[in-house]
């Protein structure tokens, strides 16, 4: 009861959240959702943690599938778990900023925003390597946000795979989504940051079924060496990689 009680409340915000990205999406073209290339390679990226129950979970299965991914950190979960953020780093996964406390940007002032940015980094770069992918909280941003993250020097990411794990639905539900929706360049979206969640269930099927299908996994910033020269907007106004 106390799972799903929990699941209904993470949906309820999560659909919120998802409206402001409807709302606020701009026409700048320099947010990237995919990148369109014909190599079978895809990015795994996760959301929200570190958590100190399902992130390690999570190493563990990446370490035991020798695959890198990009984590997308929150600076107060980093605050709590420094070390978990660390063992990251040491497995060569690449970190990304989420900002500090998952707050929705575009209902922010412009110091507000610079202030998510920076207490992020703040405690982020006292772990890991300074960050330069940036993922705004439910995909939600203005022109504003955009500014404040070149500004810092970060390039903001997408996706292009949603399989809504943050709702809870089962890990083979997870999975279906995953199989259904990727392609060559697809960045996929999961999350590490609440218990419980059906994503360490799920991230082993996945990874062995996309390697039977001929993906190959890389971090965000090796995947955006697959861009090409020019650049399309798809139906979301979101720059896609083009050959």
């Amino acid at each position: 009861m106390r799972r799903h009680h929990f699941c209904l409340y993470f949906l309820a915000f999560s659909l919120a959240i998802a409206g402001l990205t409807q709302q606020y999406t701009s026409d700048d073209t320099q947010v990237i959702s995919r990148v369109h290339t014909n190599q079978k390679v895809v990015a795994l990226t996760i959301d929200d943690g570190p958590h100190n129950k399902v992130t390690p979970d999570i190493l563990t299965i990446l370490r035991e599938k020798n695959v890198k991914v990009t984590f997308f950190v929150l600076g107060t979960n980093a605050k709590d778990f420094p070390g978990i953020v660390a063992q990251e780093v040491a497995d060569n996964h690449e970190i990304g900023v989420h900002t500090y406390s998952h707050a929705s940007l575009p209902n922010l002032s412009r110091q507000k925003v610079d202030e998510e940015f920076n207490k992020a980094e703040e405690v982020i770069q006292s772990i890991a390597p300074k960050p330069n992918l940036f993922r705004p909280p439910g995909g939600a941003y203005n022109q504003q946000i955009i500014e404040a993250a070149r500004q810092k020097g970060y390039t903001v990411i997408l996706w292009s795979v949603d399989p809504k794990d943050w709702s809870c639905p089962p890990a083979e539900k997870v999975v279906d989504r995953v199989l259904n929706a990727v392609q060559p360049g697809s960045i996929i979206l999961l999350h590490d940051g609440q218990y419980p969640i059906p994503t360490p269930k799920a991230l082993g099927t996945i990874i062995d079924r996309l390697r039977e299908r001929g993906f190959e996994f890389v971090t965000v910033s090796e995947l955006l060496q697959y861009n090409e020269t020019r650049s399309s907007l798809n139906l979301f106004n979101k720059r896609e990689l083009v050959q």
